[in-house]
């Protein structure tokens, strides 16, 4: 078989399973994951970071992000990108202006760590909340 017809057969594939999927989800409706203070750990988010509680009637709207690409990436369950090797889980937040949240984090007496480094996709930082999750803080580039 001629490169040319592989070529062919595999985008009829790609292009029929790809038909094939109707609905896909639109976001994340939320995180959720386990605490040992729950209620003190929310208040530390909203405090720190400016996330509201989850509201208790159906009333209020709880928090809105702002529209923007979302990373979903499983890692392998041996990576050291989390720090500590018993957390599950790492939650990275858009940011403005990382300086600016990051003087806010430091007169709260929360220790962060601004990679030096600036990337093609815009700069990032590391927090850990109260029980020692890991937090990544990024603020894309402009373009």
């Amino acid at each position: 078989m001629s490169p040319r017809k592989a070529t062919t057969r595999e985008s009829r594939f790609r292009r029929t399973r790809t038909e094939a999927i109707v609905e896909k989800v639109t976001g994340i409706g939320g995180v959720f994951f386990r605490a040992k203070d729950p209620r003190g750990l929310a208040q530390w988010y909203r405090a720190n970071l400016g996330i509201n509680l989850v509201p208790t009637d159906y009333d209020t709207l709880p928090w809105q992000q702002e529209a923007g690409v979302t990373v979903f990436a499983p890692f392998a369950a041996d990576t050291k990108y989390f720090g500590d090797p018993a957390k599950q889980w790492m939650i990275n937040f858009r940011v403005h202006d990382l300086e600016a949240l990051a003087a806010q984090l430091r007169a709260a007496g929360i220790a962060i760590e601004i990679d030096p480094e600036k990337y093609p996709n815009g700069r990032f930082a590391r927090i850990h909340d109260p029980e020692g999750n890991p937090i990544e803080l990024w603020q894309p580039e402009k373009k």
